[in-house]
């Protein structure tokens, strides 16, 4: 065979996916560059942010009689750090949400990908939402402990506590929303069929109302319900998404299978005259 005859090992003439495993760890380094790319113009786009930003998180500790302290001459310029990374961390997640699909859409077959893209569309609203769920709880959290000072004491929060903590929290939302979107690919990708899913829900039920409760810390009930909420909707939809994908493959699978059976019977009969 001449070279001419080679086949490319691109995408376009390769529409089941398989790529060579050099070619695979070549891909996922420019992926992770073009990440770290988009996270760094957006972290330099964030220190225009961080003011706003940093007048929310502490506004919650001023609704509450509190006080947000700062214990050395270069926290604020550490603070300004954090938070800008963290902004551009948020402002670049379709960039690196997308790298990071795009990396595993290759393991899919041609028509599959047009659906994976899409849940890589809904993940960046997932994610931003899973934020949002995080600022609308700090306020919640904070009214708990501060009913548990003392009288005559006054709550004086130190800064590199306060703001890390804060930021983790809603970090940690954040990914939690991606959980579902990560389903849907692994039973894309034959690696997690939706009896799986079924058949664990109890402990599935079980750590989403133990995250709830540990990450929304609050008195009440209600909190607790109000976040557990659209992560079992999340939850939920997936699951759903990925039995019909299940059964659309097994369908797939026997239609597959019956043709190839047929065009045996066809050669054998052939082979006969």
């Amino acid at each position: 065979m001449t070279e001419k005859s080679v086949p490319s090992k691109g995408r376009k003439s390769n529409p089941e996916g398989r790529m060579a495993l050099k070619a695979h760890l070549i891909e996922a380094r420019n992926r992770l560059f073009i990440s770290l790319g988009a996270l760094l113009v957006a972290t330099i786009g964030g220190f225009f942010l961080y003011q706003p930003l940093m007048d929310l998180l502490i506004e919650p500790v001023k609704q509450y009689s509190g006080e947000v302290n700062y214990t050395a001459v270069m926290t604020s310029f550490d603070m300004m750090i954090k938070i800008s990374l963290f902004l551009g961390l948020a402002m670049s997640s379709p960039v690196w949400i997308y790298q990071l699909w795009a990396f595993i859409v290759p393991g899919l077959k041609k028509k599959e990908r047009a659906a994976a893209l899409g849940f890589a569309a809904a993940a960046v609203p997932l994610f931003l939402m899973g934020l949002a769920m995080a600022v609308w709880v700090i306020p919640h959290a904070l009214k708990f402990f501060f009913m548990l000072t003392p009288q005559n004491a006054v709550n004086i929060i130190s800064v590199e506590v306060y703001i890390p903590f804060v930021l983790r929290l809603m970090l940690a939302f954040g990914l939690a929303m991606l959980v579902p979107v990560l389903m849907v690919g692994l039973n894309m990708i034959g690696i997690l069929p939706a009896r799986l899913i079924l058949k664990n829900w109890r402990l599935t039920v079980f750590l989403i109302a133990l995250v709830s409760a540990m990450a929304a810390p609050g008195g009440d009930a209600i909190t607790m319900f109000a976040l557990a909420g659209p992560l079992f909707i999340t939850f939920g939809g997936a699951t759903l998404i990925c039995f019909f994908n299940d059964r659309k493959r097994a369908k797939n699978k026997k239609i597959t299978e019956a043709e190839t059976e047929a065009n045996a019977d066809i050669a054998s009969d052939l082979g006969d005259l």
